[in-house]
């Protein structure tokens, strides 16, 4: 027998996923917490204050930006971000917390994410899939930039004998 779905849904919902990067856990780390590295594998904007307490903020300006208070900073261990209201989702009265738990294992690092705090109200349904399948691309994202760095360009090759300006006949 299915359960049927509620109108007035009231509870929480989360998610998980686990990605395993073939890199050192303080590669994984750095792309978790500065901002140059976020703005590539999210391909979105990033600012973060890397410290317990500090801002982690990505998002297209104008749509989709999330702002997150760090909970808990343990450098390549934990990194939990509880996130603030914002104009972009639905209000909220519960607290929305992505949870990073790094596991080195041998020549890899487990990524964790866990999800929480997502109400269950149907004005949330298509912000939570849009979040939960959000981290899911994303985190594909960061094990293939970790694992296939791009390779610096050879330098251009110099004529050994540059024309003469006027005089290149």
């Amino acid at each position: 027998m299915s359960a049927q779905r509620k109108e007035d849904r009231t509870g929480t919902r989360g998610y998980a996923h686990l990605v395993e990067v073939h890199v050192p856990v303080n590669r994984v780390w750095r792309a978790l917490t500065e901002a140059s590295l976020i703005r590539i594998w999210q391909n979105t904007e990033a600012e973060v204050d890397a410290r317990k307490g500090g801002l982690y903020r990505t998002g297209k300006p104008g749509s989709g930006m999330r702002e997150a208070h760090i909970d808990i900073f343990e450098p390549n261990r934990r990194l939990r971000l509880i996130y603030l209201n914002s104009r972009d989702f639905p209000a909220s009265a519960s607290a929305i917390v992505d949870d990073f738990l790094l596991d080195v294992k041998p020549g890899k690092t487990a990524v964790r994410l866990l999800g929480s705090g997502v109400p269950e109200a149907q004005v949330w349904d298509r912000p939570y899939v849009k979040i939960r399948m959000g981290w899911e691309r994303v985190l594909a994202r960061m094990r293939v930039m970790l694992e296939n760095p791009p390779k610096p360009k050879p330098p251009a090759a110099l004529d050994k004998d540059p024309p003469l300006p006027g005089l290149d006949y």
